[in-house]
């Protein structure tokens, strides 16, 4: 990290925006891999150690971000999030949901899609239990991370109108209902 970029992130609240492109979050510290105009740091989020103190990171943010690791950065990314991140702190994520076409039309979009499933992963007592081939203490490039996840989706605009319980019945039934996922984690 360069003396400049690390004043600027210094001078902010630790609010860092993952794979932000060209639409960084207001007041968030932007991160990408493309050097475009508007980030301050460009890093291989998936791959390398985040420059970052364990701990230091109040808030962070990765939109439409995600989908683009492969399942083993999708690894790293979670446990580097988790180092970082002070305790409480928290990641909003959203991501196309894997029933949309959103998922997987776009050719930079890794296999395989970012599910639900794989929120029960990133907390510790559920791999302990379900698990425990996947976890740092077993398998060297497994998880380390422990996050309670919440998480939702965004929907079709003519199903909003719908009652809830014709929702539910959509999500569970139909392809292309969902389109987004949209998750918070939260550091225990």
């Amino acid at each position: 990290m360069t003396i400049e970029a690390l004043k600027i992130f210094e001078s902010m609240k630790k609010k860092i925006d993952f794979g932000c492109g060209p639409n960084k979050k207001q007041g968030f510290y932007g991160v990408d891999i493309i050097p475009f105009p508007n980030i301050d740091l460009v890093l291989n989020i998936g791959k390398d150690h985040w420059p970052w103190e364990d701990g230091s990171v109040e808030e962070a943010h990765a939109s439409h971000f995600v989908e683009h690791l492969t399942a083993q950065e999708r690894v790293h990314f979670v446990n580097e999030l988790y180092r970082v991140l002070e305790p409480g702190g928290k990641l909003l994520m959203v991501t196309p949901h894997w029933a949309s076409c959103r998922a997987y039309g776009d050719p930079t979009h890794m296999w395989p899609p970012v599910s639900e499933f794989w929120f029960f992963y990133l907390n510790k007592e559920w791999r302990k239990v379900n698990a425990s081939h996947t976890d740092i203490e077993f398998n060297s490039s497994g998880f380390n991370c422990d996050f309670t996840i919440t998480s939702g989706y965004s929907m079709r605009q003519d199903l909003i109108t719908r009652n809830q319980e014709y929702q539910q019945f959509a999500l569970m039934n139909y392809k292309e209902v969902a389109m987004d996922m949209i998750a918070t984690f939260v550091k225990k």
